[in-house]
């Protein structure tokens, strides 16, 4: 795990937030906000690759510089980029970089993480394994998350105000290529990003 801004001092509860971030928007930074309630410090983590999903539209760096730039003087706030794409691996980076006493919190919507817990790790007991790696704080994003009972103790609700719910990256990106309204949905820190990335080519909408 390489940091761009390692916290100035080590949390006890660490919240971390992967994704693809093309691009960051306001819903990333509600999500934020709103987990910093209870925990220490949170991470954007951006894998170098993804377990479901390939690179395109805005490249790796871009999406670094533009992580940056919304997390630029936020004291609680530190971004990094990880080897591994799956959670557990994410987690236990986490842990070799900060202490293994770090209690990890993955921050989520509720797609996140109906993909976390289905998801087809190939090997007998990986849930209970990874259940005893990290904590999940999820957030309704098109209605509310209801985990399966042996996830229940260890998956906390994040109450996101419903306005953030139906903030997307897709949708930032279908209103650029549209010439649509789309100021609103992104951080303005990275609108320059947003207009110069996005705004130069049209068949975009698909990527991640």
């Amino acid at each position: 795990m390489r940091f761009l801004g390692q916290p100035a001092t080590v949390p006890t509860r660490l919240g971390v937030l992967p994704g693809s971030f093309n691009p960051v928007t306001n819903a990333h930074l509600a999500l934020v906000e709103t987990a910093l309630r209870v925990l220490d410090h949170v991470i954007l983590v951006l894998p170098r690759q993804f377990p479901h999903k390939g690179y395109s539209g805005a490249s790796f760096e871009q999406r670094l510089d533009m992580l940056a730039q919304v997390a630029l003087n936020h004291r609680q706030l530190s971004i990094a980029t990880s080897d591994g794409g799956l959670y557990w691996e994410i987690a236990r980076e986490c842990r070799a970089a900060l202490g293994e006493a770090l209690e990890v919190v993955f921050v989520c919507g509720r797609d996140a993480a109906e993909r976390i817990v289905t998801w087809d790790y190939g090997s007998p007991g990986a849930a209970e394994a990874m259940r005893r790696e990290f904590r999940l704080l999820v957030a309704a994003r098109g209605g509310p998350y209801h985990p399966p009972l042996d996830w229940q103790s260890s998956i906390d609700v994040l109450p996101l105000d419903p306005r953030f719910e139906e903030i997307s990256a897709t949708e930032i990106r279908r209103r650029v290529a549209a010439g649509e309204p789309w100021q609103h949905l992104a951080p303005a820190a990275i609108h320059p990003h947003i207009r110069q990335i996005y705004g130069a080519s049209r068949p975009l909408l698909q990527s991640r």
